[in-house]
């Protein structure tokens, strides 16, 4: 509450977000309005407007100039989750808006999400599925891979990076890592010190690193052909890092041997987009992170840097994003 005892409001561009979060800004004196996933933005502004809410938490759709700037009673924006490039960040800092995000908070799910999948391409699921279901019985010729020593190749090493390193290791898989920022690798992981090298060598890559202009179409039609035809991609961090169109040819053309997207360029994808003819490719809605552990962690931690930004409480700047470090929507 403010300090005529009226209660606060926070807009929230999802259809709900855990109990225990919305109990937590309850008692702290913060109403929820919730916002329908993926509305257009001019549709954002108006409710943002309308609502006079004073802190926006943002889940699904693009949060524009327009959206941040539609409120003068808008103060802080914070993410159920850790990647902000559906934010403008430049839009935000032009107003004085902080961007706070739930770094770390879903990172074991997701990176059970991205074993789960490169593990499903490693060991040829799509192809033995599809084969048997239209009859085509492969025992006789089919010769799968191992998962004790394959070597998986993770570019970006953050909270999730680090995560699917440990798992991975536990499998006996080989590890190693593609990360400009990294300080100190823990014991048992190779550092590459470029992408090429890790996409040559990797019978799995995985990419768990933001969306920035720096890594947009990071892994485009050159990089796709430096990795072998054996090779498995898996993408659970943003879709715009990888050119869609380039790895659809990829997969026609078997220059790799599968691929896994839990998130696209543009989402909802389009239905009619070539990735759907693509052969063993795997999909999924943009949901590694939404289990009920990560759900409650992700929804606590955006909900309690909505509280201790109000109540004047320093938030930790590991989890402030800028423009500058992280880049942002251009609209």
């Amino acid at each position: 509450m403010d300090h005529l005892g009226i209660r606060r409001r926070v807009l929230i561009t999802r259809s709900r977000i855990d109990a225990t979060a919305i109990e937590l800004l309850d008692s702290n004196g913060f109403e929820c309005i919730f916002s329908p996933p993926y509305a257009p933005p001019a549709e954002v502004a108006a409710r943002l407007k309308e609502s006079g809410a004073q802190a926006l938490m943002v889940s699904q759709g693009r949060m524009t100039a327009e959206v941040i700037g539609a409120s003068s009673e808008l103060s802080i924006i914070v993410k159920h989750g850790s990647g902000v490039n559906n934010i403008n960040l430049q839009a935000a800092e032009t107003l004085n808006i902080p961007v706070y995000r739930s770094l770390g908070a879903n990172a074991r799910a997701v990176a059970e999400q991205a074993i789960t999948l490169a593990l499903a391409l490693w060991k040829s699921i799509p192809l033995l599925d599809s084969a048997t279901r239209k009859g085509n019985w492969l025992k006789g010729e089919f010769l799968g891979n191992d998962i004790c020593g394959a070597t998986i190749g993770l570019i970006g090493f953050g909270a999730i990076g680090r995560e699917v390193a440990n798992m991975a290791s536990a499998l006996g898989m080989k590890v190693q890592v593609f990360d400009p920022i990294m300080t100190t690798p823990p014991a048992g992981v190779t550092v590459q010190n470029d992408i090429e090298g890790l996409l040559k060598t990797s019978d799995i890559v995985s990419l768990h690193c933001p969306l920035t202009p720096n890594t947009r179409n990071l892994i485009d039609k050159t990089r796709l052909q430096l990795m072998q035809n054996h090779a498995v991609l898996v993408n659970t961090a943003r879709g715009g890092i990888v050119d869609e169109q380039a790895l659809s040819v990829a997969l026609h053309e078997s220059i790799i041997a599968g691929a896994a997207l839990d998130s696209f360029a543009i989402e909802p994808p389009d239905p009619n987009s070539l990735l759907w003819q693509s052969p063993n490719l795997i999909t999924t809605p943009h949901t590694a992170g939404l289990t009920p552990g990560a759900e409650q962690a992700m929804a606590v931690a955006a909900a309690q840097h909505i509280i201790d930004h109000f109540a004047g409480c320093q938030i930790d700047k590991r989890f402030l994003a800028t423009h500058a470090a992280l880049g942002g929507l251009e609209e």
